[in-house]
């Protein structure tokens, strides 16, 4: 399964998500099912940008698992601020680890890595690439609240920077799914993604509205403008705040409506939002630990997995 890496949702066949999300709702409803089982393994975390939920998930994932985690840290206190190059960082930490999570600044900087390291490394963001388990935990939550078939989605917001949208996106395809885009025009899904979610025969509409569709999906997935990806400050300040959720919104969505949200959120989603029953955003991010003990179980050999 996966090869021994996990790089992107683009890879993922129907079969590897049922495998990783079925072992993660079994995690999740006993974690001693696995509690120990990796004992003595070592997972080195490659943070070459800020995280939060990704790096403190993966973290507390391999130790439930009853391993230990290594910290590349900072980039500034590295020896990448020296100059080493991304191939050079990776073949050393290898020799510390079992495998490795990588997040970088360049898109196809995970590809990259795996070329130079033989144990398994998971992609955990690669500029506006890829965000594979992040993808796998969405795809749990989905499930858990509104099932993965005959499922209608909408993408709202950053979708030409957006890596979790990408992935997201790629991964539905696997399903029986009718993927509505909302966004501004600048910032509507890349032309390689449409083109490959085209060649996948996925059911993709793109829209400026949200008003438009609101009333027929059964899951909304909200994405922050990311202020980082702009190559110019001008261009991010003619989009920012203009795609905002609140209760006055959702008062025309169905009531069994699940509103998402990758974390984290600037002012995308209102705060009165999060006491509705459609807020399931920080369930999404407490997902992020069953499921990543699923997939590092699996990684790593556990259970003969």
């Amino acid at each position: 399964m996966l090869q021994d890496h996990l790089i992107s949702a683009a890879h993922l066949s129907r079969d590897d998500i049922e495998a990783v999300l079925d072992h993660a709702a079994a995690v999740d409803a006993d974690p001693d099912l696995v509690r120990g089982r990796h004992d003595g393994r070592v997972l080195a975390l490659c943070f070459f940008e800020p995280s939060t939920r990704t790096k403190m998930s993966f973290e507390s994932a391999m130790k439930r698992l009853g391993g230990e985690t290594i910290d590349m840290g900072a980039v500034d206190s590295s020896s990448v601020k020296k100059g080493e190059s991304l191939a050079d960082t990776v073949r050393v930490i290898e020799g510390y680890a079992d495998a490795l999570v990588l997040r970088h600044p360049s898109e196809g900087s995970a590809k990259l890595a795996t070329e130079f390291v033989d144990v398994p490394l998971v992609n955990a963001g690669d500029g506006a690439g890829q965000h594979p388990s992040q993808t796998l935990l969405d795809l749990y939550t989905i499930r858990e609240n509104a099932g993965l078939d005959d499922l209608t989605i909408g993408i709202m917001g950053d979708l030409k920077y957006g890596r979790t949208v990408h992935s997201l996106a790629h991964a539905l395809t696997n399903f029986d799914a009718r993927q509505h885009f909302i966004s501004p025009e600048s910032l509507r899904l890349p032309r390689n993604v449409r083109y490959d979610l085209h060649e996948a025969g996925a059911q993709v509409r793109e829209h400026t509205d949200i008003e438009a569709v609101l009333s027929e999906l059964d899951v909304l997935y909200v994405t922050r403008i990311q202020r980082e990806r702009f190559p110019e400050e001008r261009e991010y300040r003619e989009v920012a705040g203009e795609y905002r959720i609140d209760t006055d919104t959702l008062a025309a969505a169905p009531d069994d409506l699940t509103v998402m949200h990758p974390l984290p959120r600037v002012d995308e989603i209102a705060p009165d939002v999060d006491e509705t029953t459609h807020a399931k955003y920080f369930e999404q991010a407490h997902n992020g630990v069953p499921v990543r003990m699923a997939l590092l179980d699996i990684l790593l050999g556990g259970d003969d997995r």
